[in-house]
């Protein structure tokens, strides 16, 4: 008499597989080996993909922001605002002159029929970024008066874009080109728009933030967590233009 011994389907039994593997059906009724994922394998994998959000999502907007500062959107709109920066007893600085200058050349092209300018003022200050700016561009630049309106409102830029979005609406204005540095563009635009303004940007090219490569990379790093800063949690970080010097100039 003969017995013959029913061989497995494969090396393991199915309670038999290695440790940290189990077995599984594979083609054609065959029990193939997986390995099994345990708790190391899956803290790895969240470990690193915390790591790569918080690299890539800075390099990411960093990116951007220089992107941004390197266009020059002109379209056909309600106003050009012009951001505040700092001012010298009703006198513009240089930074707020350098704006107001290129804000003048958007209005004597057509780009939109009037000039919006922007800023609070420091404690101590007879006058607002915005007033200095106005009277400056109705003085200097023959605007006419009727085309220049002020919002003295604001010391950053999230509360200066809030208060414009407020007389847009009372305007009735919906688009706007907004004159700022370059970097500044992509976190001023985004503001705006979640004022409900159709933004675009015109950044000025003189100052200190295109000086040297050194100083750029500054700006981009700043203005980088300056967008992240709101983006997430909805705050606004000052940037160095809005910053007063401590040197008056002469």
């Amino acid at each position: 008499m003969t017995l013959e011994a029913e061989l497995p389907d494969s090396e393991y039994p199915e309670t038999d597989a290695p440790e940290g593997e189990r077995l599984v059906p594979g083609p054609e009724g065959e029990k193939t080996r997986e390995r099994r994922r345990g708790p190391l394998f899956w803290t790895i994998a969240i470990v690193l993909g915390l790591l790569a959000f918080v690299i890539l999502t800075p390099l990411t907007v960093g990116w951007r922001v220089w992107y941004q500062a390197r266009q020059d959107e002109t379209p056909r709109s309600d106003a050009i605002v012009v951001l505040g920066a700092a001012q010298y007893n009703g006198r513009p600085s240089p930074t707020l002159r350098w704006r107001l200058e290129h804000a003048v050349r958007l209005y004597r092209d057509g780009v939109a029929p009037a000039i919006v300018t922007v800023g609070g003022k420091m404690p101590g200050d007879n006058f607002t970024e915005a007033d200095a700016g106005r009277m400056w561009l109705i003085r200097e630049r023959n605007v006419p008066a009727d085309k220049v309106v002020s919002v003295p409102v604001g010391n950053d830029t999230l509360e200066s874009m809030r208060a414009v979005g407020t007389r847009f609406k009372a305007l009735r204005w919906d688009s706007a080109v907004i004159v700022t540095d370059p970097w500044h563009g992509l976190r001023s635009k985004k503001m705006a728009e979640d004022q409900g303004i159709d933004a675009a940007a015109s950044p000025t090219r003189s100052g200190p933030s295109v000086q040297t490569r050194d100083t750029q990379f500054n700006y981009i790093v700043r203005e980088t967590g300056g967008y992240l800063s709101y983006v997430l949690f909805g705050r606004s970080v000052r940037s160095p233009a809005e910053l007063r010097p401590s040197l008056t100039p002469s």
